[in-house]
């Protein structure tokens, strides 16, 4: 059965890092970062950070059954969508930084299942009033900003190389993406929303193909400057999987 709360997805995620670290798997990379912003929403829902509380763990279960769903599908050699699919093969390869795993992820959880998964949650009139509770999310994930930098230094000493294209380095690429990611899952939950049922697998599709055109940059990007400057921060990363995930996990 799907997690029904979000307790449950939390558990869930933990199997899933127990056997990624078991395996030496990177698909753990994202899995980590994933619990770690479930454990802050579930911890603003506690302290009442959210208007609707009840409504956020359901936005977060939900949320939380497509990325289950699709690594499950994965696992089992079936086809998810294109832009998770190309996630979870970016996770099989060694050759990314350990930043691009973290953004792949990202790229598809956000950029293609949470509008689908808002609208879910408050179809109709009723995604308007979800609004200031997405957006409060952004918060949560600002203020987790500087610890992802700092694990990801610790594992990564060169990600500051990143600095020579970006005066605000990584923190700015992190939290541009979630901002970005953030404002284009809202107008894809707005967007579905006003879409006839007959119209939306097509609509669906074209936004599958161009969240995974940029989960394809993300993991192979194309400037070739860019492409020696993570050569250089590769080298110096950790190539201990479990390490990583360990430093990755602290709370």
């Amino acid at each position: 059965m799907p997690p029904q709360t979000i307790d449950e997805v939390i558990a869930q995620l933990d199997l899933i890092i127990q056997r990624a670290r078991a395996e030496g798997s990177r698909l753990g990379y994202f899995a980590t970062l994933y619990r770690n912003v479930t454990l802050k929403v579930k911890e603003g829902i506690a302290a009442g950070a959210f208007q609707d509380g009840a409504r956020m763990e359901r936005l977060d279960v939900t949320f939380a059954n497509r990325y289950l769903a699709a690594l499950e599908t994965f696992s089992h050699q079936g086809r998810p969508s294109k832009c998770w699919r190309i996630a979870f093969e970016t996770a099989t390869s060694d050759r990314p930084i350990i930043l691009q795993h973290l953004l792949a992820g990202m790229n598809a959880h956000i950029n293609f299942d949470l509008g689908i998964a808002a609208q879910a949650t408050a179809s109709g009139e009723q995604l308007e009033s979800l609004r200031h509770d997405f957006d409060q999310i952004n918060n949560i994930l600002g203020s987790m900003i500087a610890k992802v930098r700092s694990d990801v230094e610790e594992v990564s000493p060169k990600i500051k190389v990143l600095t020579r294209f970006d005066q605000s380095g990584q923190s700015k690429l992190i939290g541009f993406s979630l901002d970005r990611a953030r404002a284009s899952a809202w107008l894809t939950a707005s967007i579905v929303n006003i879409t006839p049922a007959k119209h939306l697998p097509r609509k669906l599709s074209i936004l599958d193909d161009g969240v995974a055109i940029l989960g394809s940059l993300i993991a192979q990007p194309m400037d070739l400057v860019l492409q020696l400057a993570l050569r250089d921060i590769r080298k110096q990363e950790s190539n201990d999987v479990r390490h990583v995930i360990d430093v990755l996990s602290q709370v």
